[in-house]
């Protein structure tokens, strides 16, 4: 067996890259450890919030009517919000609660817009044009050939997919099976012109792009049962901490499956008659998506993923366990906030900020290769192409940043930026963060240099 600085454990088709073991590296010297790779993230959350509860100092804001189309932006000047510029501790308001114990890890920036122009829906165009920040028409007058152009996720994945098997991973936990929506709806992430990058609903579909070829895929019960004995001769090998290390990852494998089998177990039981992934628990089913991209994060088959915790619009019955005894629409909801209608709504802000507190900590927990956490080494955003829900609002939109992307960013803030900074402007950071050297991004006009340590 030779022993080399990353080991592969294969069985039948399966194939585990395992994450960095310093003993299996040359005579487990200092020199052999090297650099971690820098991660992306970026968690795309549906319909957008409910700023009266997301934003400082809106509790006591007007309830929103609903306006449709682009119409919230001729009124921005009014309904926006009117900080001043500057640089504060993180305040956590009542949406943001799920956050307390990892709010050091986090910050909130503000004043963030989106430019827009007609020609595509606009819950089509808050999510798939979420990562090029141009609408179909802006495209058109800069002559580019697709509305959607090329992603920010996909130009920084040609730029660190050079040592990873996928330049970037796509994961999306939209719940509901049929087709209710064009593609646009639940997808942010294209190659290129006409190019869109699918995002992967089935857990299973992903474990099996991530660990094995679909022609072993009826031949195979798991991944761990097949390269069990590899392991075992594996361990002999290792020092004392890289046996613990090994066996927690081999173990997280191990339960990504036994959920995975629940999961099938559960759609066997459901009524055929309905469209059976509306009644996956929707924790359970964003929390197994989250552990198999940080599996992938921590193997190194990619440094770059979109997540989308759900799909703009679809009006999908979905079943938020822990908050409502019954299935409910998402969408339907955020155009009836008024009386107690936002504070129903609000549920499911929280619950979505439970899953993305559940992300920090989990890559908190899982260390990289020079001892430090995977949460050290990336930059883990989570936002939202709409502002709110009922206005379709392009202006205001909530952004959270977390991690520490090897020591760059500060966190535990909240920084209010210029109101109506363009978050082109975030995206052209987060590029150069990762290591790029671009000078501009869409319509940027500058970095977000306040993010920086």
């Amino acid at each position: 067996m030779k022993s080399s600085r990353r080991r592969f454990l294969q069985a039948n088709g399966a194939t585990v890259l395992l994450p960095f073991l310093p003993s299996l590296s040359r005579a487990g010297s200092a020199r052999s450890v090297t650099t971690p790779a820098k991660r992306l993230v970026i968690v795309y959350l549906p319909n957008g919030i409910v700023r009266r509860a997301f934003f400082p100092g809106e509790e006591g804001a007007d309830l929103p009517d609903f306006i449709g189309g682009f119409n919230a932006d001729k009124v921005k000047a009014e309904r926006r919000l009117n900080d001043k510029p500057g640089i504060s501790p993180l305040e956590l308001t009542s949406s943001m609660q799920p956050l307390q114990d990892v709010r050091d890890h986090v910050s909130m920036l503000l004043g963030l817009d989106r430019t827009f122009k007609n020609g595509q829906d606009v819950h089509a165009q808050g999510a798939s044009c979420y990562l090029t920040s141009l609408s179909p028409q802006q495209a058109e007058d800069q002559g580019i050939a697709h509305p959607n152009g090329r992603t920010l996720d996909q130009v920084i994945g040609d730029h660190t997919g050079l040592s990873t098997v996928f330049n970037t991973l796509e994961i999306s936990c939209n719940g509901f099976t049929a087709p209710k929506e064009p593609i646009e709806f639940d997808n942010i992430s294209w190659y290129g012109p006409g190019r869109i990058a699918p995002s992967i609903r089935d857990p299973r579909k992903l474990y099996d792009r991530l660990f094995m070829r679909e022609d072993y895929r009826r031949h195979v019960v798991n991944v761990t049962d097949l390269v069990l004995a590899d392991t075992k001769t594996l361990n002999r090998q290792l020092a004392a901490d890289d046996r613990v290390q090994l066996n927690e990852f081999m173990e997280m494998i191990r339960n990504i499956e036994r959920r995975i089998s629940r999961m099938d177990e559960l759609l066997k039981s459901v009524d055929v008659r309905v469209p059976q992934n509306e009644v996956l628990p929707r924790g359970e089913y964003i929390r197994l998506q989250m552990d198999l991209m940080l599996v992938a994060l921590q193997m190194g088959l990619t440094h770059v993923c979109t997540f989308m915790i759900g799909p703009e619009r679809w009006d999908a019955t979905l079943m938020y366990e822990g908050v409502f005894d019954q299935p409910v629409q998402h969408h339907n909801m955020t155009h009836n906030q008024k009386g107690d209608g936002w504070k129903e709504l609000q549920k499911i802000d929280i619950f979505h900020m439970q899953q993305y507190a559940w992300l920090i900590r989990r890559m908190q927990e899982i260390r990289d290769v020079d001892g430090s956490t995977l949460l050290d080494n990336s930059i883990v955003a989570c936002g939202a192409g709409l502002g709110d829900g009922a206005t379709h609002q392009y202006y205001d939109l909530p952004m959270l940043v977390a991690g520490g992307a090897q020591g760059q960013i500060r966190q535990g803030r909240t920084i209010r930026l210029q109101p109506g900074t363009l978050n082109s402007n975030l995206w052209l950071t987060f590029a150069r963060l990762m290591g790029l050297e671009m000078e501009s991004f869409a319509d940027s006009t500058g970095l977000i240099t306040d993010l920086w340590t």
